[in-house]
């Protein structure tokens, strides 16, 4: 099955539009966006790994997570708040980069807000992933830092994950 990989910029409102199929059904699919010991599964492009400290899914809740290196360290620290959620529909988030306790630092990005959005089609899940940066020269900055391809990396990661998911069931 061709599955659907889709990344645009749109630099005169500073979003990255994302678009990827995946072939398992919304509710793997959401459970694989919302819950920590899945997220931590897929998450990160391999050999590195993303680590949950705190997932708190709800309006007002967040994910406190580290991408961890191959050498077992620690690197940059993550903060997503969860703004909006509707459930099996989308979620809302406001991402900014922490330290270990969830604290704001200054990495020379402030935040951005990313919305997910979910839906069911035959044999397929569409996700929509909208994210709208705080200015134009940090998206060009997020964009030169590789994140279409590390995007397109973590995305097949997840589509190897939801794959075994689904046929052991």
């Amino acid at each position: 099955m061709n599955l659907l990989f889709d990344f645009t910029v749109d630099k005169a409102t500073a979003t990255i539009h994302i678009t990827r199929e995946f072939a398992a059904d919304l509710d793997l699919v959401w459970d694989a966006f919302t819950k920590a010991e899945i997220l931590d599964q897929w998450m990160g492009p391999k050999p590195w790994r993303v680590q949950t400290k705190e997932m708190d899914f709800r309006e007002g809740g967040r994910w406190l997570y580290t991408m961890i290196s191959p050498e077992n360290v620690p690197g940059r620290w993550s903060l997503a708040e969860f703004v909006e959620i509707q459930p099996k529909s989308s979620f809302t988030t406001k991402n900014s980069f922490s330290d270990e306790n969830g604290n704001p630092i200054d990495t020379g990005f402030t935040f951005s807000m990313t919305k997910n959005s979910f839906k069911a089609g035959t044999e397929k899940t569409t996700v929509q992933i909208v994210k709208k940066m705080s200015s134009l020269a940090e998206l060009e900055q997020f964009i030169a830092m590789g994140y279409k391809e590390g995007m397109a990396v973590v995305l097949g990661i997840l589509d190897e994950y939801l794959r075994t998911v689904a046929t052991s069931k």
